[in-house]
């Protein structure tokens, strides 16, 4: 969204143009693989305001988030909730779903907020985009980039310090010792920067 901004009128039509020569909306994420188990979504608030700022709003997004996964006889395996995003790895058991789950916790939670902030009208939610899982390493890799998140935007000084984070529900089920092994075994490095490329090497890898 921020590097559009910055290119020329005849730049802006060539990107269209691009995505639509491969069957992509003109502006919005595309969701082109819709047949796998396990998927990262990932949504920002617009313009990245921080809107979550507070814990109960982060907790209130979590709560939903569940609710209405598990109504669809989904199941969240990793979360984190920060102030302007959030990442979710998530099993799924119907693509088309998930972008009904999210438009609808979006809105009430737009709705709710522009009224309690007196700004009613106001854009609170950005897209939100998918990466399909492709292999154990890929899965547990993004696992890590989630409970690492609130670390990497300078949230947080470690992942145990960040509540709306899956990584206090592993520390109580799994304990702290596969956690640190996780972590080893599947380092996120530079994970996220290369979403395409990322990809590709876990697919040549199977």
């Amino acid at each position: 969204m921020y590097e559009y901004r910055r290119l020329t009128p005849a730049q802006r039509i060539e990107v269209v143009q691009q995505r639509l020569a491969q069957g992509y909306p003109p502006h919005s994420p595309p969701h082109p693989i819709r047949d796998q188990l396990f998927y990262l979504l990932t949504a920002s608030c617009y313009e990245h305001q921080p809107h979550m700022r507070c814990e109960k709003r982060r907790k209130q997004v979590l709560d939903l988030l569940f609710e209405q996964f598990i109504a669809w006889g989904m199941e969240l395996r990793g979360w984190v909730i920060l102030p302007n995003h959030y990442h979710l790895l998530v099993y799924v058991n119907d693509f088309d779903q998930i972008g009904r789950i999210l438009r609808s916790i979006h809105g009430s939670m737009s709705r709710q907020w522009n009224l309690e902030d007196k700004a009613v009208g106001r854009k609170v939610w950005y897209y939100y985009s998918d990466r399909a899982i492709r292999s154990e390493r890929h899965y547990y890799t993004t696992l890590n980039y989630i409970h690492y998140n609130p670390v990497k935007h300078s949230w947080s000084d470690s992942p145990y310090d960040w509540s709306c984070s899956s990584v206090h529900w592993y520390l109580e089920h799994q304990g702290r010792e596969w956690l640190r092994d996780s972590w080893v075994r599947y380092p996120v490095r530079n994970y996220g920067k290369e979403w395409d490329d990322f990809a590709k090497v876990e697919d040549a890898s199977r």
